[in-house]
């Protein structure tokens, strides 16, 4: 599920607000502190022994604590997932972000690649936290709505680029004439709430298929299924997701 472009974007800087605000007494700076350094020992198991071995038993003896202190600050494992899915959720979103703010807002091309890349390097800088939420799924864990502003972040990115090419008016005609069938058009549903009515579900469709290409060129490079499929020399990679890049650029009119 997406939030519509708005209201996530709203989320997103009252996330940002909130993570600036400072603890005002002692007890709450404590706690602060003792969370993060939980989330960060959970890390480390998450890298050494995957998310579905998570143990908070464990994450208390490495910090020499009491079980029962620990369930004091995170009150089950479920709880625990959800909090290290939103901060790898926020980490690669605020990533990608980053790099589209960069970009010039005409430069429709240039925001897409930005963020494509944006989304590579966090993935290879952080394997276990992409894996987290875009490996495979935990076992009797099942993420709750507190997850869908976070994980919707790159998405928004990527779809205010579909809505600022409709609006600029210069799609090729092999888009704007283009037409996807009554069955495919109603499976948009979903989207087309989330993205808006001027944008077209051809466009949509195709935004989707760029979307689902960029985490599935990610995935499988991360994830080895491009072990002598793709070249492993100096920048060969990177020529290759480039490429990527461009042909979805192409793929949603804006190359």
């Amino acid at each position: 599920m997406l939030l519509p472009l708005s209201e996530c974007e709203t989320i997103r800087v009252m996330t940002t607000e909130t993570e600036k605000s400072i603890p005002r007494t002692a007890r709450e700076r404590a706690r602060a502190e003792i969370t993060r350094e939980i989330l960060d020992v959970a890390l480390h198991h998450l890298a050494t022994d995957g998310a579905p071995a998570l143990s908070l038993r464990a994450i208390a003896r490495d910090l020499g604590m009491a079980s029962s202190a620990v369930y004091r600050y995170v009150a089950s494992r479920d709880e625990l997932l959800t909090r290290l899915i939103i901060d790898a959720y926020n980490s690669l979103g605020e990533a990608a972000e980053a790099a589209e703010a960069r970009a010039d807002r005409s430069d429709l091309i240039g925001r897409w690649s930005a963020i494509c890349t944006a989304v590579r390097s966090w993935a290879i800088a952080n394997p276990n936290r992409y894996a987290l939420i875009y490996g495979s799924p935990v076992p009797g864990y099942v993420a709750p709505p507190d997850t869908i502003a976070p994980g919707s972040r790159v998405a928004a990115l990527l779809t205010r680029i579909l809505v600022d090419a409709t609006a600029s008016g210069h799609l090729p005609a092999e888009i704007t004439s283009d037409l996807v069938s009554p069955a495919a058009s109603e499976a948009l549903a979903p989207l087309r709430e989330f993205v808006g009515s001027d944008v077209s579900d051809a466009l949509i469709q195709r935004g989707l298929i760029a979307w689902t290409g960029l985490y599935g060129a990610v995935s499988f490079e991360l994830f080895g299924q491009l072990h002598n499929v793709i070249g492993e020399g100096p920048g060969e990679r990177e020529a290759w997701f480039e490429e990527c890049i461009r042909r979805w650029a192409t793929q949603v009119g804006i190359a």
